[in-house]
């Protein structure tokens, strides 16, 4: 199991446009070989920000690999700019977990 996530922290009171924008999002994941899951997490609060987390469960790190590099992965980020950026506090941050046990 390979496990990849991305890391926005949204400036608060920007919650919900942010939940809202991975709603209406074609992610196309179900059309790549090796995938397993996806969830969108919401984590703890600061004075100026919410951690989310968008979490993707692979079944090999080569099958994710082959995601980044498909068609489906371009026409799923092919509108990610459409996001508004206001309500980002810098870049997502990507961490890549490989299952040990």
């Amino acid at each position: 199991m390979f496990i990849a996530m991305n890391r926005f922290r949204i400036k608060r009171g920007h919650e919900e446009t942010f939940v809202d924008h991975w709603r209406q999002r074609e992610s196309y994941l179900e059309e790549v070989p090796g995938f397993v899951r996806f969830n969108l997490m919401r984590g703890p609060q600061t004075e100026e920000y919410t951690l989310f987390a968008s979490h993707t469960e692979w079944a090999s790190e080569q099958a994710f690999a082959d995601w980044t590099q498909s068609e489906a992965f371009a026409k799923a980020h092919a509108n990610a700019g459409k996001s508004p950026r206001e309500i980002y506090m810098g870049p997502p941050q990507l961490e890549l977990f490989e299952a040990v046990l």
